[in-house]
């Protein structure tokens, strides 16, 4: 059953980064949007995300019970030292949230909605940025538990320039896939064609901050190369990503929208494969030498068999309900 867990866990935290990342998106989308098309661009990215921007947060909720209940030991150390950008991101996730709602849905129409529409786009950089370091931190041997400083122990195992380049990475990541997400959502052929270059322009981003993650690991002596391309797995999933992007544009060519949802996704899910299966089953990597194993560090076997069964009887009753949420609201 542990296997169970541990695929719920995968599985949450990919569609959290999809789905969610496409939320985040939207605002960082509309605020580089130039003024004669931020009133365009915010209409189509309220209609993109309204299905899933409350929605999506179940799959981090899932992926924080699942590792509090079944890897309480690994949960303990990453809340201990990165409790900093923990907290950020989660406050981002609150403001954002709350921006959103107020600035769509308030009574009243005033300034406040300039104030509630800052608020929703610093956060929605913000919150990328500080999820790409937390994930940056997991991999890359900075968290040191020996460290006798709170600068060592607190502060430099996430902020140093690994940590940036994959904020930064992030952020470029949620920009393209709200820039693929909302093409479907576009109300005319003008539309179309305007999110279509920003997607491509979105693309061209995630390029350039991916090559920046790749300098920076080398610099700072992290084998992100050799980890991502030393056996077929790696090599494969950035041939196939490499292939979607290849029919991405095809599809964008020949206007199937569809089909371009689901490619974008599936290269985000790749990279993820990319970048953390080397480990598998090492979830944190520490700098003394230790890790944090979702094998080792497991609960107790009762506990693991009783969460197994609760995720697989919970999934029968929640995931039914959320896809017909999310084609109610499409339909509307």
């Amino acid at each position: 059953m542990i296997y169970v867990v541990i695929a719920f866990l995968w599985l949450s935290v990919c569609l959290y980064v999809v789905f969610g990342g496409a939320d985040f998106g939207g605002g960082i989308v509309e605020l580089f949007a130039g003024k004669n098309t931020k009133k365009k661009v915010h209409d189509i990215m309220h209609d993109a995300i309204a299905p899933v921007w409350e929605a999506n947060h179940m799959w981090l909720i899932i992926a924080i019970v699942v590792l509090f209940v079944g890897f309480p030991q690994i949960y303990a150390g990453i809340s201990t030292y990165l409790h900093i950008p923990l907290v950020l991101m989660l406050v981002g996730i609150i403001a954002r949230g709350t921006a959103f709602t107020f600035r769509n849905y308030d009574a009243v129409e005033d300034q406040w909605q300039v104030l509630y529409s800052r608020i929703f786009y610093a956060a929605s950089l913000l919150t990328p940025f500080f999820l790409g370091i937390i994930a940056a931190a997991t991999v890359s041997s900075s968290i040191n538990p020996d460290a006798t400083n709170f600068l060592d122990l607190y502060i430099f195992s996430w902020l140093n320039l690994f940590g940036v380049a994959v904020g930064l990475f992030t952020i470029a990541i949620c920009s393209y896939l709200a820039c693929i997400l909302s093409i479907r959502e576009s109300r005319s052929d003008d539309e179309v064609t305007m999110m279509i270059g920003k997607s491509k322009k979105a693309m061209l981003l995630v390029v350039l901050t991916g090559a920046m993650v790749f300098g920076a690991a080398y610099y700072s002596g992290i084998p992100l190369f050799q980890w991502i391309f030393s056996k077929p797995l790696g090599i494969a999933a950035v041939v196939v990503a490499t292939i979607l992007l290849g029919l991405i544009f095809y599809c964008m060519k020949i206007r199937k929208l569809l089909p371009i949802r689901l490619f974008a996704g599936l290269q985000v899910v790749l990279i993820l494969v990319a970048a953390t299966y080397q480990h598998y089953p090492d979830i944190v990597l520490l700098g003394n030498g230790n890790h944090y194993s979702l094998i080792e560090h497991a609960a107790p076997e009762a506990t693991i068999n009783a969460l197994a069964w609760a995720l697989l009887i919970g999934s029968l009753f929640i995931l039914p309900f959320l896809f017909y949420l999310i084609y109610a609201m499409r339909r509307k």
